[in-house]
């Protein structure tokens, strides 16, 4: 080797020496980080599992909590190489907002997702009705909350939308009230239609004592009286009792003579008769007559 060019050689072996060891140093810092994000994701998984939470957001933070910690790696290991880490976090700023600008309403829903896991107004399972849609809570997405209604309907609503509705969650009480209305005849007798009303409502044993229900006179109506029956019954078992105590009320006052009348309504007809000047009898209205 020419001797002029040894200080090079010797110049380049040094830095191959050195980038060779930062390469290494930010191959290991990459390999240890990794591992490590994955492993305090799934501690913190382990720890939240045993509280309350929904799984959707135990799912959320773990995996929030691995990104932050691969981003951070990934930084470290850039930054034990010698790249400047200010441009890349520059660059990387810029290109969120970019994105962030492009998905502003996948974000709102993602937003609104993660409300909805922190606040719990419903559970996987409920029952709620939002915006006049009902249905069972199948799923809770980042992005959309998936309902399956009565007659087997998938829906999607988004968790913006979702969130910024009224929600009526029908199965978060452990009890409901069933509100009937019950029309009894005038020509019947109230009081033995009352003591039936109770009769049927204490023969359920899975109408509950507490709260009292209720049997009294609401109105006195064109073509009955009407009763209210207000019971209560474990949600659970909310449609069940509530469609076996209308059939039961019905079948008690076919048998004891009680009549729930249909709307009616009474026609009486008049025979108006005047007398003309000459002092005879002016034949009746004909439209009078229809009637």
């Amino acid at each position: 080797m020419p001797p002029m060019l040894k200080p090079y050689f010797d110049k380049l072996n040094e830095s191959a020496a050195l980038y060779s060891m930062r390469f290494l140093g930010a191959l290991l810092i990459l390999v240890l980080g990794l591992w490590a994000s994955k492993r305090l994701s799934r501690i913190l998984r382990e720890i939240l599992s045993k509280t309350q939470l929904d799984q959707t957001f135990i799912s959320f933070i773990g995996n929030m909590l691995r990104v932050v910690l691969t981003a951070v790696v990934f930084l470290a290991a850039l930054s034990s190489m010698g790249v400047p880490t200010t441009s890349v976090l520059a660059l990387l700023g810029t290109a969120g907002l970019a994105v962030a600008l492009a998905l502003k309403d996948s974000l709102n829903n993602v937003a609104a997702g993660f409300s909805l896991m922190i606040l719990r107004p419903f559970r996987v399972g409920d029952y709620v009705e939002v915006g006049g849609v009902g249905g069972s809570v199948s799923g809770i997405t980042l992005f959309h909350t998936l309902l399956n209604t009565a007659d087997n309907r998938w829906i999607a609503m988004p968790n913006a939308k979702l969130l910024a509705d009224t929600i009526v969650n029908f199965s978060r009480n452990a009890s409901r009230r069933i509100d009937l209305i019950v029309d009894v005849s005038y020509s019947s007798d109230l009081k033995k239609a009352k003591e039936l009303l109770w009769e049927v409502i204490r023969a359920d044993e899975r109408i509950l004592k507490e709260p009292e229900p209720v049997v009294a006179v609401s109105d006195l109506a064109n073509s009955s009286v009407q009763f209210v029956v207000r019971p209560w019954a474990p949600t659970p078992e909310y449609w069940n009792v509530r469609f076996d105590l209308i059939e039961a009320i019905k079948l008690r006052f076919d048998a004891e003579g009680i009549v729930i009348p249909f709307p009616q309504r009474e026609v009486h007809l008049h025979d108006h008769r005047s007398v003309a000047p000459t002092g005879n009898p002016c034949p009746p209205d004909p439209v009078s007559r229809n009637i």
